[in-house]
């Protein structure tokens, strides 16, 4: 297949300021973005690393533009942040007035009503009907530090509690939550203590039902922690960074029945999962799971560094006055954007359209599986789906895991200008985060280039 222009938005689409379509105008990466990343080496930290060293000049819709003239179609969306479309007419329009009126004041000396509209469309939108309320903060890894502040200053206890193939963040408390230490945590110890890593339901390479998955990490909660020190259990409803592995049913409404009969803060982290990812605006909503303190970020305001702790109002009131809060944590600005992701959710039936981009996705997907034995496993729920590869042959039986396959891929992908993202503890795991806003066209064009990469494996 050529790099050929697929055909532009009908009249009746939503209108984009950059054609949603792909182009690939000369190698990837360009000269410019060739000679960026020159002068990037050598003021930029060697941590700070890039998938792939294009340039990015404009955004929109689900396309990106970079600095030599390249259309990439968008399968990451900044991983899952902007859900409801690069440069989203409304969060542009409500940031841009924002800014006119209030940039900053600190909401902790001097607070303003977008504060507190946040928190009341968090407050009805989270899973659990009963009275919540929330703090806001700048970042996901910002969340679970105060979300695990919260539960230990409600409990009294210390210990806190997450999955196998969890991630949580880069701060030094995250970092001991993560499953995966490199790159996150090498050489960067002493990491935080009292951290506890609980089995988790990973049904394609574990086999058990939800029931049997729950009384497993019971047991290790019980065994190996010991109820009366655990302040909170913290887990991703669909894991993220671990590779998208959608729990078996009942594995979390078990969990939080054992939490609440053991006083246990039970945590979900939506950082990834959450704001119409998953065709619902929680993905915990869809395993019938209300956790008692909910984390959002990453989508919640279409691009503007905010996140939040939502929960239970008791839990949420245990802290003294001054406890909590942050410089920056929930920005005008920023809250501003995040009334308009809500608004666009709602105005654009984004839920919806999350479940038809899974739909054309899984389809698509379902096709490739049948002609690649790579494939082990699609999963994944809404906007959020994944692919675990697996070296040939091994099928159904040893399932080894096949990294290679997925960096070829997505360098294969990056040259026709597609953008994927790996994911995984084996780094074997294809992941699909578009926006909301990218078309059956994209998808289509995109799942072609796809499968002409699985071709070239050869």
């Amino acid at each position: 297949m050529t790099d050929t222009q697929i055909p532009a938005e009908t009249a009746s689409a939503p209108v984009y300021s950059v054609v949603q379509e792909r182009r690939v105008v000369t190698a990837i990466p360009g000269p410019r973005s060739q000679e960026l990343h020159a002068r990037r080496a050598k003021v930029v930290s060697a941590g700070v690393s890039s998938a792939l060293p294009v340039y990015i000049e404009r955004a929109n819709g689900g396309i990106l533009v970079d600095v030599d003239g390249n259309q990439f179609v968008d399968f990451g969306a900044g991983i899952g942040v902007t859900t409801v479309g690069h440069t989203e007419q409304r969060v542009v329009q409500a940031a841009a007035d924002q800014l006119q009126d209030v940039v900053h004041t600190l909401f902790t000396i001097t607070p303003y009503e977008e504060y507190v509209r946040v928190a009341e469309l968090l407050a009805e939108h989270t899973p659990g009907n009963w009275e919540k309320k929330s703090v806001l903060v700048n970042s996901g890894a910002e969340a679970v530090e105060n979300g695990v502040k919260i539960a230990r200053k409600f409990t009294g206890r210390r210990a806190v509690a997450v999955l196998d193939h969890a991630y949580h963040g880069r701060t030094n408390l995250t970092m001991a939550m993560n499953y995966k230490a490199h790159p996150y945590a090498t050489g960067y110890g002493p990491l935080a203590g009292d951290v506890y890593h609980a089995p988790s339901s990973y049904p394609y390479r574990d086999g058990l039902s939800g029931a049997d998955a729950a009384a497993r990490t019971i047991t290790y909660l019980e065994k190996v922690v010991g109820a009366s020190d655990l302040a909170c259990l913290v887990v991703e409803p669909i894991q993220g960074e671990g590779g998208f592995m959608v729990p078996a049913e009942g594995f979390l409404p078990r969990l939080q029945a054992w939490c609440t009969e053991h006083g246990v803060v039970m945590i979900a982290d939506e950082i990834q999962s959450g704001m119409a990812r998953t065709g619902r605006y929680y993905a915990s909503e869809h395993f019938g799971w209300e956790p008692d303190l909910v984390l959002s970020a990453k989508g919640i305001a279409g691009g503007l560094p905010l996140a939040a702790v939502t929960g239970r109002a008791e839990i949420m009131d245990a802290s003294q006055p001054g406890g909590l809060g942050g410089t920056f944590g929930g920005n005008p600005v920023a809250c501003a954007a995040a009334i308009a992701v809500f608004e666009a959710i709602e105005a654009n039936h984004l839920l919806a359209e999350s479940e038809r981009i899974g739909a054309r996705l899984k389809a698509g997907l379902e096709r490739l599986a049948q002609r690649y034995d790579v494939i082990g496993e699609i999963r994944g729920l809404g906007a959020m789906i994944a692919i675990e590869l697996v070296q040939p042959g091994t099928g159904q039986t040893t399932r080894l895991p096949n990294p290679d396959a997925v960096a070829s891929l997505i360098a294969y992908a990056a040259q026709h200008g597609v953008l994927f993202l790996s994911a995984g503890t084996f780094g074997n795991v294809l992941r699909f985060l578009p926006s909301l806003a990218v078309s059956d066209a994209l998808i289509d064009d995109g799942l072609r280039v796809l499968d002409d990469g699985f071709a070239a494996l050869g």
